[in-house]
């Protein structure tokens, strides 16, 4: 039994009641229908929460019941809606990914370790931003944040920085990652019309398929380079990173893990 919700019309549901603000027309019609109320879209049922407490029944009390993700069509490519963190759904795959998150990057231990390098990029952002002042130029804050975000994800993850603040572009790989996020937010025709998956009519996974293709390639050579690095040091001393690919990597080489090299990938995404 479905929650309350519009009626909306055939074929494509309330679909056009969500208009070019979706936040705002489903906050109006959660006043009508209720805190949990039931949309239609196209040929997909979709339960919408809209309130503290309710989300605390769903994602808290009965999070197991409701632990469940919609694999969308653009998230397709290369199968990495099996191998990701995010994507995949709920199961020993999945438990055993978070295990390892959980583990590797969520602990008090780690916050603590990577303190120094929170502290050490936001001073790069302040002088970035004290530089551009003095000299009377004009700062973009959203790409400075998201560029300074960016620095600190990949230093938790292979200890190094993948944006420079001081340059005047935005960057290849800056730009590849907001492709990316900005593509797979878009409204896709397939996801709610499972029947056209195969013509793929927006062209999204099509695009996202070149995107993940150079996000991987940008993996694979630093995953290369980590593990040339450690191959050379056999026998002498290995350097210590204290990052996640390393944990990753060392996982690779336990045949009782099941976990491969072509799993770091995805879960890097």
């Amino acid at each position: 039994k479905l929650p309350p919700g519009p009626v909306g019309f055939p074929v494509v549901g309330s679909l056009f009641e969500l208009g070019s603000m979706p936040n705002e027309s489903l906050a109006r019609l959660s006043e009508m229908h209720g805190p949990l109320m039931a949309l239609q879209l196209g040929f997909i049922t979709t339960v919408v929460v809209s309130s503290a407490e309710m989300a605390e029944q769903v994602l808290h009390k009965h999070d197991q019941a409701f632990a469940g993700r919609t694999v969308r069509d653009v998230v397709t490519v290369f199968d990495y809606h099996h191998h990701s963190l995010v994507f995949s759904q709920n199961g020993t795959r999945w438990r055993e990914l978070r295990r390892i998150c959980n583990m590797e990057l969520f602990t008090p231990k780690r916050l603590d370790i990577l303190a120094g390098v929170r502290q050490e990029k936001v001073q790069a952002l302040l002088r970035h931003v004290h530089k551009a002042c003095a000299a009377g130029h004009s700062v973009d804050s959203g790409l400075c944040a998201f560029g300074t975000t960016l620095n600190l994800v990949a230093n938790t993850i292979f200890s190094k920085d993948v944006v420079d603040l001081e340059s005047e572009s935005a960057g290849g790989f800056k730009n590849l990652l907001w492709e990316i996020l900005d593509l797979n937010a878009k409204p896709n025709l397939s996801d709610f019309f499972p029947a056209l998956r195969w013509a793929d009519p927006q062209c999204l996974r099509r695009r996202n398929t070149t995107l993940i293709k150079r996000l991987y390639d940008a993996f694979d050579q630093v995953i290369d380079k980590r593990m040339e690095s450690d191959a050379a040091a056999k026998g002498g001393e290995k350097k210590k990173h204290g990052d996640l690919l390393e944990v990753l990597v060392e996982l690779t080489r336990e045949p009782s893990s099941g976990f491969t090299r072509e799993n770091i990938r995805p879960l890097l995404t």
